[in-house]
């Protein structure tokens, strides 16, 4: 019978995570339900349905549900959600506050869509939950005003997590340090001190499939796996940065967690005792990843490196050893995403790659420039229906990347 009341607790989680728009699809950066994708792409790139001139400025990448797009810019140091229809025409435009504007200003977090509800965390704290209908506000509080903690140097850079009734953030104070909401009420449901540790730009995950579900994260000096009941510190490992920035969300498959960011580059763990223990399997310093986020496709992990251990290159990993397949160095550094078996390589040059998944060699099958919006090439595109939307600064993208 518990064997039986945990296999329905974890289907419910996982159909939860599923129907909900989320951070980088399910914070894996894979987008599974996209196929019949093209091959290659025209010389000039695939064919630019639409865009938008006027977001402001940011980095937040777009959310869609429901046959909308939800995108978030700052304009004249406020913080705006912009809403669209799949067209591309604009339907809404609400404002919800002060945004970023000490360095690299705008917007950060993608939004996420959950039963009804747009959930959003600002650079400066202000955690939002709207109607998706009215976009009335339903609930709204600050994470660093309520939770007696402070901001952190480049601002929240923090996508909501949201599992079952939960919403979760990483105030990063010394005694509420991640916290779980209520995501209908915005009430504290517990408050853990973890390590106590300033947040650390990372989006935590959210791990179902353990006896003990769990959240996983990073903060400054720190991974952690908290249970995601109660908030109780499982276990932890050390993980120091020159700069305390670990801005990529934990990669999970088959008891294997890949936590990967500058100077300590990567860490495989795996759970045992349910989820309750962790050890370290294997490291990689030289393979390190600023703000870019790797993704598993098969048996490899694939990403791109900051250049901050070693030169800046394209790399394939072995999920299980950690044996690097290939490292390249044909695109600048970026992010990355997949469908299809392929690789879409954004870069922070401003250049879109399609590369297939293979660890044989790095192979770039099409290219093109993305020519229109302003400032870093930092925001991690979408994939939806076979559009591949790319946020650029002021501007967002809509290309078809669809076989007829």
């Amino acid at each position: 019978m518990n064997r039986l009341i945990f296999l329905l607790l974890f289907v419910l989680s996982f159909n939860t995570l599923r129907s909900q728009s989320a951070w980088r699809y399910d914070r894996t950066g894979v987008y599974k339900n996209e196929t019949g994708l093209l091959k290659a792409w025209p010389a000039e790139g695939p064919e630019l349905l639409w865009y938008y001139d006027g977001l402001g400025e940011g980095h937040s990448s777009v959310a869609i549900s429901n046959g909308k797009a939800y995108i978030t810019g700052m304009l004249d140091e406020k913080g705006f959600l912009f809403v669209f229809d799949l067209n591309g025409k604009l339907l809404h435009k609400v404002m919800y506050g002060d945004e970023w504007t000490a360095n690299y200003v705008g917007t950060r977090s993608a939004p996420a869509v959950s039963d009804g509800k747009i959930y959003l965390i600002s650079g400066t704290g202000d955690m939002i939950c709207w109607d998706e209908n009215t976009l009335e506000v339903v609930w709204k509080r600050n994470i660093f005003v309520d939770f007696e903690s402070s901001n952190i140097t480049w601002g929240m850079n923090e996508s909501p997590l949201l599992f079952g009734e939960k919403i979760i953030a990483t105030p990063g104070g010394k005694t509420h340090n991640v916290v779980a909401l209520n995501k209908n009420t915005g009430e504290l449901i517990w408050s853990s001190p973890a390590k106590g540790e300033l947040s650390a730009y990372c989006s935590p995950l959210y791990i179902a499939d353990q006896q003990t579900p769990l959240i996983v994260t990073m903060t400054a000096e720190h991974i952690i796996g908290l249970e995601a009941s109660t908030g109780k510190l499982l276990w932890s490992f050390e993980s120091k940065n020159r700069n305390n920035i670990h801005a990529n969300t934990p990669v999970y498959a088959n008891n294997m967690i890949l936590c990967i960011s500058v100077d300590k580059g990567c860490t495989m763990l795996r759970l045992s005792d349910g989820g309750r223990k962790a050890a370290t399997v294997w490291e990689l310093a030289e393979l390190d990843n600023m703000m870019g986020a790797p993704v598993k496709a098969g048996d490899h992990i694939y990403g791109s490196s900051s250049g901050y251990n070693s030169a800046r290159f394209w790399y394939c990993i072995d999920w299980t050893t950690g044996e690097v397949k290939y490292r390249d160095k044909e695109l600048a550094m970026g992010v990355t995403i997949a469908a299809d078996n392929r690789l879409y390589c954004y870069t922070d040059k401003g250049e879109m790659a399609l590369v297939n998944a293979t660890p044989e060699k790095f192979e770039i099958v099409s290219r093109f420039p993305v020519d229109k919006g302003t400032n870093q090439h930092w925001a991690h595109p979408v994939i939806h229906q076979g559009i591949l939307y790319v946020r650029h600064g002021d501007t967002l993208m809509a290309y078809k990347i669809k076989e007829q």
